[in-house]
Formats: structure tokens, sequence, C-alpha cells
């Protein structure tokens, strides 16, 4: 049965499963009696199999545990803690949740929100073992059995960034992550002597699968940090001897800007493989992180409408192919046309997906859900092409594609040449409004610590590798980089954001 508990009940019973740099781990054998009493203490509290609960946690071994038992029970919606009252109440009232569960000691602005929708807060004590927990306020535990959910029922209900429109429910259900754990477990071939640094938001689909869900999978351990802190990051890593972690392109980023002042710590490190996800991944970043660490770095594909993981490169003796996020890894993956005709090898047109891991579709959005299928492929929205050995590269985000006079440039392409140039540690190209063009390039760019360029120096660098058309008009040297909360730059709306939207 592909439930969640189902999935750990293959797990090893003595081994170690969710782990704090701190703290005791919490066993495989005490995380499946806990999700057992979760469930009494849902029911207990009123919260049905078809509810959904709102989760506002910190990062760290009790949301990663409270997300792992609560699923099984009723559909879960992780909430980003630092969102605003105005925030939680959209969201809130978005999920027509039925219970709010926050830390014991918390004063997140969810909790008035809730009570003035008269949604009831449980708040979660955690115990001295990493991820041991109880709920209060449910008025103790069911005493009757709790009765398994099927495998189909929602268990996880994710919101999309909503950049240029109201943001889209991604309902999950036991079934779907079950597979993508399995997924992910078989491509990085996890094994119970594995150890994952969880440094991802576990309020995202990335934190949530990669690390958590795919590493109980295969009944290894995940250390969970309070969330990415660059300055913490090779602490961390000397502490915790972990085998592999998972990030985002800018995580990575940041990571190799401190590398020279840790490579001691890097030179010792024990990991098996880096992992990079939810981003295009720079090619001299992965060649960087391979040279920092000694150790190949797997590229993979995903969204949040595929509980994760589409495409993936392998591990060596694999090949790894830099610029490109691997073969299809757990659904079906090909190339349409818009007007959903597949297209041969080699071809540039949409990505689409199907498989047990992909969501059946949206909630509530019937108009989404019209336009998000061809037959039973979901349309990715991305552009991209495959090679003649499966290998997908992703060209571009159809809605990120800058239309400049009817000439279209995909940002990525930009990007990787910016990032070329010795000086530049990071950089996003994005578009701007034109008069008679539509829309013209720009680019965002951060220094390497130390280095000097100029805006001239770096257009005459990129006229001298890309065509004209696809230059930057205009380049803005930053201390950073805008991010979503993930740590995604998000191109969409980076002219508003920067106050270039007028130029």
């Amino acid at each position: 049965m592909a439930t969640i508990a189902a999935l750990l009940a293959t797990a090893d019973a003595n081994g170690s499963a969710i782990a704090a740099l701190s703290r005791p781990a919490s066993s495989y054998g005490r995380l499946r009696r806990q999700i057992d009493a979760v469930g009494r203490q849902l029911r207990a509290a009123g919260v049905a199999e078809q509810h959904r609960v709102a989760i506002v946690l910190r990062n760290g071994p009790a949301m990663a545990s409270a997300f792992v038992c609560m699923a099984p029970w009723c559909a879960t919606a992780p909430l980003n803690p630092a969102y605003k009252a105005d925030e939680f109440g959209f969201y809130l009232d978005d999920l027509d949740a039925r219970a709010l569960v926050v830390e014991e000691d918390s004063t997140s602005a969810a909790i008035e929100v809730a009570k003035a929708r008269a949604i009831p807060v449980l708040r979660l004590r955690e115990s001295e073992a990493a991820g041991a927990f109880g709920l209060l306020d449910c008025g103790g535990e069911s005493a009757v059995a709790v009765q398994p959910r099927s495998a189909d029922a929602i268990a996880l209900i994710l919101h999309t960034s909503g950049t240029t429109s109201r943001p889209k429910m991604v309902p999950l259900s036991q079934a779907n992550l079950v597979a993508s754990a399995h997924h992910i477990a078989n491509t990085l071939q996890l094994a119970p002597g594995d150890r994952c640094l969880n440094i991802m938001p576990l309020f995202h689909i990335h934190g949530l699968m990669a690390p958590v869900l795919a590493s109980l999978s295969a009944g290894a351990e995940v250390v969970c940090t309070p969330g990415f802190d660059a300055l913490r990051f090779f602490a961390w890593l000397e502490a915790a001897q972990p085998t592999w972690y998972s990030a985002v392109p800018t995580m990575h980023q940041a990571i190799l800007a401190r590398a020279g002042r840790n490579r001691d710590i890097a030179q010792r490190n024990r990991l098996r493989f880096i992992r990079s996800s939810s981003a295009s991944l720079p090619t001299p970043v992965m060649a960087e992180l391979e040279q920092v660490f000694d150790a190949p770095v797997i590229e993979a594909y995903a969204m949040t409408e595929a509980a994760h993981q589409m495409c993936s490169n392998p591990l060596p003796p694999g090949v790894r192919t830099a610029g490109r996020v691997g073969p299809a890894a757990g659904p079906q993956v090909t190339i349409m046309s818009a007007a959903g005709i597949e297209l041969p090898r080699g071809d540039e047109g949409e990505i689409v997906i199907r498989g047990p891991n992909v969501t059946a579709g949206y909630l509530n959005n019937a108009e989404a859900n019209a336009t998000a299928f061809h037959g039973d492929w979901f349309r990715t929205g991305d552009q991209g092409v495959m090679d003649a050995n499966g290998y997908v590269q992703v060209t571009g985000r159809l809605k990120e594609i800058i239309n400049r006079g009817g000439e279209k440039i995909a940002p990525a392409e930009v990007d990787e040449v910016l990032l070329a140039h010795a000086a530049v540690q990071q950089a996003c190209t994005f578009a701007i409004p034109h008069p008679k063009l539509g829309e013209d390039v720009a680019a965002a760019v951060v220094l390497a610590e130390g280095a000097a360029t100029t805006d001239r120096e770096l257009r005459e660098f990129v006229a001298g590798r890309l065509a004209d058309f696809k230059t930057p008009r205009l380049i803005v040297f930053l201390d950073e980089i805008p991010k979503g909360p993930t740590g995604k730059i998000q191109r969409i709306g980076l002219a508003s954001t920067l106050g270039l939207a007028a130029k």
C-alpha cells in the first residue's frame, strides 16, 4: 500500500530517523509509534481525515516530524512562518483550514488570525529526542483506533508561488509522495548508512521530499538545521558529517562564497554527492562545487506538481551532463508542441510529464486545470529539448522567455555567459519594458568578493559570446539578488522589485 505509514514500516526499526545537531535522534520505531499517537490526538481534536490542517513551525526536527506524523491522517499545509497576518488570512481562508499547528511557545501572527476565524489552534510540545512531540489542546487521544486513510487521500497541499496571478493549490496524495520518495531514493542510491544535512525550508516541496521523505524511505537519517545559513554551513558540515545535502543554486553559490575561509572543513567532508534542484544550476557553479568538495554534483529537475523530482543526472559511473538535468527519473517525460503533439528528439517544445508522483490537478481551479494537461500529460510550463540519449535540457520557463521585438531570449543562457566572467559571483537575467520592442534584456549581477568590473566590460564580454540582441541593455550591480522565501530567484517581477519597470 502506497501510504506514508507503510513506507516507514519497511525501514530499520532500530536505526536513527530524524536528528538534530544538539539532541538525541529519534528512531524509526519511535517515529512509527508517534504517527499512531498523533492520529489519535488529531481525531480527539475533531480533525477528520478529509480536513486540511495548516502547519506554522520553525525549520527543524519538529517540523519534519510533524509533517511525517500528520500527513497519514489529514491534508497537511505547511506555511512559511515569516508570513504576515494578511498573508496567513489568505492562506487559511483558501485552504478552508480546520486546525492550525504551532509551537507551544509560538507568538506567530497566524494564531490570532486563526482565532478570529474560529479555527482551533493546536500547540506542539517537543520532547527530548529530535522530532519527538505531542499535540496539546486536543483533549487527550481518541480511545478508538484510528483507521488508516487510502493511498489516494490528500496528504499535502502547497500553493504555487503566485508571481503573476492568484496562487494555485497543489494537492498531493500519499501515493504521489511515496512514489516520489522512492524515485529520489533510487536515483541517489540512498541506504541506511546515509545522512542528509537538510538546509532547505520545510514549507517547500524540495525540503519535505528530498532530505526528509526520500531519506526515511531508505532507512537513512536526516539532520535538520534551523534553515539555511551560509555562515553556519561549514560548522554544520563538520558536526553532522553528512553523506549528502540538497540545495537550490543560490544556496550553493553562497556556500562557495565562504569556502575559501573553510578550506580545511571542506577537504575533510565525507560527502558522497551534492544535489542541486528547483532551479537551473550554472555550469561554472557545478564545476566549482565539485572542485571544492571533491564530490559529484547531481542536478535534478523538479516542481511541486510532480511531488518534486522529474529528471535527474545519475550518480557516477553514470554520465552527468552539465547544462542538462538528466533523463526521466520517476515519471515519464517527453517534449510536446503547443498543440499537444509529441516532438522528435532534438526539437524544442514544452516539457510534459505523467506518472504516479504527478498531481491529479489543482484544487478548486477548473480554469487552470483546463489548460494544465494535454490528455493525461501534465504541462510543466518549461521549454526544453530532449537529446538522443534521453537527457533533458531546460531552455527556459515559458513565462520567463524575453520577447525582444519577436526575438526570443532564454534568460538562463545569458546567465551562463555572465557567470563565466571571473568577476561575477551571481547573475540573473530578466525582462525590462521597452517602448518599441515590448521587452529588452537586463541583468542583475553580484560580484565575487574583492572583484571589480564595469557595466561596459560585462556587456562587451557577453557581446563577444552571444548575438547582439541577447546582450543586456542594462546591467545593475547588487550586494544580493532578491529571492523568494525558498531561496529561488524570481525573474518575473524583478524589474518592478528593482524599480526598473518604467525605464
